[in-house]
């Protein structure tokens, strides 16, 4: 298991849509050993394969916020099958956007039916930060950031501090 580098915007493979998996077998669970270490070390509580360059709609989350009880979820070709109607709003970040905060209005409630870490499908009822979360990375598997919810004025704002900062990180 190793720790990746994490793509951020702006970078056009974060805009790409991820490819479905085929089965899950040994390359798959390593990728997902790898993105859960990558996850953590960052640190965050989710993180879509695309964000370390790979284009396979696999995700990986952590959402207990506690260091001694890890709680680790994996999702292979998740669908949402049903989402709540009713809304929630979220203040949402991403390892892709770094140092960015924003609402985001979601469904408050959905449904996913994925593959887990074995290939065995699975059936999720989801709400409150998991369904956020969820319905976060999966955004991620079709090339959408969170910041795609915002005003185009507020969107290349960021994108503009971000490009910036890329720029003073490769000087240096």
């Amino acid at each position: 298991m190793s720790v990746k580098s994490i793509l951020t915007e702006p970078n056009k493979l974060l805009r790409q849509i991820s490819k479905p998996v085929e089965s899950v077998g040994g390359e798959e669970r390593k990728l997902m050993d790898d993105m859960l270490d990558t996850m953590y070390a960052a640190p965050g509580i989710g993180l879509a394969a695309i964000q370390i360059g790979v284009p396979k709609r696999i995700i990986v989350m952590d959402i207990s916020r506690d260091e001694d009880k890890k709680e680790p979820r994996y999702f292979v070709n998740p669908v949402i099958k049903n989402r709540n109607k009713e809304k929630v709003k979220y203040e949402e970040g991403c390892l892709s956007v770094p140092d960015q905060f924003a609402e985001i209005e979601r469904p408050n409630a959905c449904e996913i039916e994925y593959l887990d870490y074995d290939g065995k499908k699975q059936l999720l009822k989801a709400d409150g930060l998991l369904a956020t979360c969820i319905q976060h990375e999966m955004d991620h598997l079709e090339g959408i950031l969170f910041i795609d919810y915002l005003s185009k004025l507020k969107r290349s704002m960021i994108i503009k501090k971000l490009s910036k900062n890329k720029v003073n990180r490769e000087i240096f």
